[in-house]
């Protein structure tokens, strides 16, 4: 079976429907953030602080190339993933990509108070998602379908995508 790939911005859902999906469908569940942070040694955090966003994206790639070589996962990208063109080819030649999405005050209401979210550790975090929503929009638009996540339940999303994919 394909990989399903979930994209999308954080606070999205990814994480959560992932690991609900790859459960009802028995497939196993793997999230990029959580590889990136095994094989560094450190939080995604430390990681931007330490040796910055590029060294970051660089090791994303490296991870998102390992997965294209892999089947029947469920993957949760990171929030950035899909901003390089190279780890959208790659996870999307072995895998259905689906952009979960949601507003951006549902976003902060989600997020807020979580400081393992380096890119929102700003004066006005609520701005800064709007910013970044909107500069990523023409690359999550790459996703083979998409799924608002605003109003329904993780098991909702859940179900939604298993519908697309049946």
């Amino acid at each position: 079976m394909k990989n399903i790939i979930l994209v999308g911005f954080m606070g999205t859902g990814k994480t959560a429907v992932g690991r609900v999906l790859a459960k009802r469908l028995g497939l196993r569940f793997v999230d990029m953030d959580d590889i990136i942070e095994e094989r560094e040694g450190m939080k995604i955090s430390e990681i931007f602080d330490k040796k910055g966003e590029g060294y970051f994206r660089h090791a994303e790639s490296k991870v998102a190339r390992d997965i294209a070589l892999q089947s029947g996962l469920v993957v949760a990208a990171g929030g950035g993933a899909v901003i390089d063109e190279e780890n959208v080819r790659n996870l999307k030649s072995n895998g259905i990509m689906f952009c979960l999405v949601a507003t951006p005050e549902t976003i902060f209401g989600r997020t807020k108070g979580h400081s393992h979210r380096p890119l929102l550790n700003v004066s006005d975090p609520k701005e800064k998602i709007a910013e970044l929503m909107a500069k990523r929009a023409e690359y999550y638009a790459r996703a083979d379908y998409r799924v608002d996540t605003g109003n329904l339940s993780v098991d909702g999303v859940a179900e939604r995508i298993m519908e697309l994919i049946k």
